[in-house]
């Protein structure tokens, strides 16, 4: 079974950047993409990124679309996700998890995600 772990999470002032890994134990050589989710407290967790592993195809929410880059490394199972121009809204849990049935629309929806990790916290000082 494929355990995904994140990592990179901290404390960084307003404006600053951060990346986060979202590292493997396994990638099935199935279509498959990886999406970046986000929960922070009393709000429902919300899609961040995705990122299809063959195609290397990505998706970003309008919030963070420009601030944002998903990107990856076949050689090491990593997928990677780069924060710029960090807002204090931008603080969260951070999680990574996996589809391998998914549309453009349905890769935004946490309900098409399985082997979710354990999160890593971001936190955006003002």
């Amino acid at each position: 079974q494929v355990q995904q772990a994140e990592s990179g999470g901290g404390l960084v002032q307003a404006g600053g950047s951060l990346r986060l890994s979202c590292a493997a134990s396994a990638r099935a050589l199935t279509t498959y993409t990886v999406g970046w989710f986000r929960q922070a407290p009393g709000k429902e967790r919300e899609f961040v990124a995705a990122l299809t592993w063959r195609g290397g195809t990505a998706y970003y929410a309008d919030s963070v679309k420009d601030r944002f880059t998903v990107s990856r490394d076949t050689a090491n199972n990593t997928v990677y996700l780069d924060l710029r121009s960090l807002k204090p809204e931008d603080s969260a849990v951070y999680y990574c998890a996996q589809t391998t049935n998914w549309t453009p629309v349905t890769v935004r929806i946490v309900k098409s995600y399985s082997h979710w990790g354990q999160g890593t916290q971001v936190t955006v000082a003002s």
